[in-house]
């Protein structure tokens, strides 16, 4: 049964905390699926990811293509089709219950600055910690990650 860590982001902006997050995840072995709420910021993500540094590079697709089930890290804004380990949100993208249940991880990334979406995480909190499934939360407010609850 996975659980759904929920990342606050304060100091650094979802570009530069994403792919340390994505590098973990690969690191243990894990398929990804990073889903969002609009085809346009996905393709700006997909950018992002191709600008990080060549040692750190992230193999990855954009959903849509011919070879999304094969692909290590899908950006995605429907249901993964590469049979992720770990799903990462964005932007207040949905996740069920039964998909937090079903992985190893699943990852919701907001951002800290936006009230919208600071409430946004806040009701998905309460929905999937309401439904069972085990949760943190985790902050960056001191400038490093520390985990400020649990449930």
């Amino acid at each position: 049964m996975g659980a759904v860590y929920f990342y606050h982001l304060t100091r650094q902006p979802l570009e530069r905390t994403l792919p340390v997050l994505l590098g973990k995840a690969r690191q243990a072995g894990w398929r990804v699926a990073v889903r969002g709420t609009d085809t346009a910021r996905m393709n700006w993500l997909d950018e992002q990811l191709w600008l990080g540094p060549e040692d750190g590079f992230l193999a990855h697709g954009i959903a849509g293509g011919p070879h999304d089930a094969d692909q290590p890290i899908l950006l995605t804004t429907d249901r993964a089709a590469n049979a992720p380990d770990c799903m990462m949100t964005i932007d207040g993208a949905d996740i069920e219950p039964a998909e937090v249940t079903a992985l190893e991880r699943a990852c919701i990334l907001f951002d800290g600055n936006d009230p919208a979406a600071v409430q946004r995480a806040r009701e998905q909190w309460k929905s999937l910690t309401g439904a069972g499934c085990a949760a943190q939360y985790w902050s960056e407010d001191s400038g490093r990650w520390e985990k400020k609850a649990e449930h």
